[in-house]
């Protein structure tokens, strides 16, 4: 197995500038603003003598209430899995009261702890590292984390001290579907992906814009893996005035085209909003397999449900490739059938589509209804093939195919969508028209072809 190397520290001394240092990525949302981190990143570390997990975790020695207080229960977590502890200090602050407090609370553990001082690269390292031997702990590093100083020498010291079971032995990605957990703030995303995986892995309070970061979480199922990922909620752009929330919007559409199936939570408490089908518009433009959650489902009497129904069959009609499913994240209804929807959604999106069987289907659906004519030519439509997979992407090849309407390319969409069974995954058409030889060019006539057209002239003269 991957060794695990968690990042601990004072909020706002640069842990997720290490771990996208160390993932050689930009997975972890940064920003000047303590206690941006909430929830548990893992990556893959790119730096060093070997693979290993590195976890970023939220800011500790906070006020241990409201959110605040899930938030170190989320840090415990990352200690308790860790087979080696980076424990991150500030320079500009020296140390501090609370640096104090930690690690004292590191050395009960009995695990091994690297102290890292990072923004050190404006100083001496040998000055920048001076204030930190009252910590007691092991000979301080120092580091820049925005520079990449002294992280390569920080991870060839870590993995001198990593125990034989730790080693790693073969590179492990965050592999599988990865499916992206997505909808508006509050709807019970984090709730929904606890639920999957059975723990509080994910910080969850009853408060709008608990989420920040976009978070990858590996999971395997029944033999199968995934990779999780939550998002933070995305609001109309006129209700985004905070900085942080910007990032996160961007954060989450990244997400977006990340994953390979997207699973669209909709409270049903709050009903369908014009954020949710704009949200629904952006998973289908990015070609992604798309399953629809419609949580919080219990509690609700018959006559609001059909309201709910209602409203969907009305607001989010372009969803009809998608499968519905209502779910209690709290309570877990419905949610276990989630992922059996996931692989149905992406064994469609990445299919491979016969060529015989996709020209026969075409000349099938041009048997049943003709495509229009065009200044008094009709539209010929010869023959079709894959042309991508995830989303899939069907090929026609033909004549006049620019001119080929709106409407006959819905149509032939969802001719396809029925005979393939694709649900769960949006479907794509290009057409091609293949070029006229002739074009552009005059016909040479021979002497004969000219002797019998002037005589054809003088024949029409005579009689007129």
């Amino acid at each position: 197995m991957l060794p695990v190397i968690t990042l601990i520290g004072r909020p706002n001394v640069g842990k997720s500038t290490l771990f996208n240092r160390l993932t050689r990525t930009r997975d972890a949302l940064v920003a000047d603003f303590p206690g941006l981190t909430r929830d548990r990143q893992y990556g893959v570390g790119r730096i060093g003598p070997g693979p290993y997990v590195v976890v970023d975790t939220g800011g500790i020695g906070t006020a241990a209430e409201g959110v605040e207080a899930l938030m170190e229960r989320q840090v415990q977590l990352a200690i308790d899995e860790a087979d080696h502890l980076l424990f991150l200090v500030d320079t500009k602050d020296g140390c501090t009261p609370e640096d104090m407090e930690i690690a004292q609370r590191l050395r009960r553990l009995g695990k091994p702890i690297s102290l890292v001082v990072n923004k050190s690269d404006t100083m001496d390292p040998l000055l920048a590292v001076a204030d930190f031997h009252q910590l007691g702990l092991d000979e301080p590093n120092a580091v820049s984390a925005t520079q990449g100083l002294g992280v390569r020498d920080l991870i060839e010291h870590v993995f001198s001290r990593l125990p034989d079971s730790a080693s790693p032995d073969t590179e492990q990605e965050l592999s599988g579907i990865k499916v992206a957990v997505v909808g508006r703030p509050n709807a019970g995303k984090s709730t929904l992906i606890n639920r999957l995986l059975g723990e509080e892995r994910l910080v969850t309070f009853d408060s709008p814009g608990t989420t920040r970061d976009s978070i990858f979480i590996p999971f395997e199922r029944l033999e199968s893996r995934y990779t999780l990922i939550d998002t933070a909620g995305l609001r109309r752009r006129a209700r985004v005035q905070d900085v942080i929330e910007k990032f996160s919007v961007i954060k989450t559409l990244q997400a977006i085209e990340a994953a390979n199936v997207v699973i669209l939570v909709i409270d049903a408490h709050a009903g369908i909003g014009e954020q949710d089908a704009t949200l629904a518009g952006h998973i289908i433009e990015s070609g992604r397999a798309l399953v629809v959650a419609i949580n919080k489902w219990d509690g609700m009497d018959p006559e609001q449900r059909n309201q709910v129904r209602a409203q969907f069959s009305r607001k989010l009609a372009f969803l009809d490739f998608a499968k519905l499913h209502l779910v209690s994240a709290l309570h877990g209804s419905g949610v276990g059938l989630l992922l059996d929807e996931v692989d149905g959604a992406y064994a469609n999106a990445t299919r491979n589509l016969a060529t015989p069987e996709l020209t026969r289907l075409l000349e099938a659906a041009v048997m049943e209804h003709q495509p229009p004519l065009v200044k008094g030519r009709r539209i010929k439509l010869r023959y079709a093939h894959q042309g991508g997979r995830n989303p899939p992407v069907i090929v026609i090849h033909g004549n006049q195919t620019d001119a080929v309407p709106e409407t006959y390319r819905r149509y032939l969409i969802n001719r396809f969508r029925k005979e393939l069974n694709l649900s769960g995954t949006p479907l794509r058409l290009e057409f091609k028209s293949g070029a006229n030889p002739f074009e552009g060019k005059r016909n040479q006539l021979s002497a004969r072809q000219i002797a019998k057209k002037q005589r054809l002239k003088r024949f029409t003269q005579r009689k007129h």
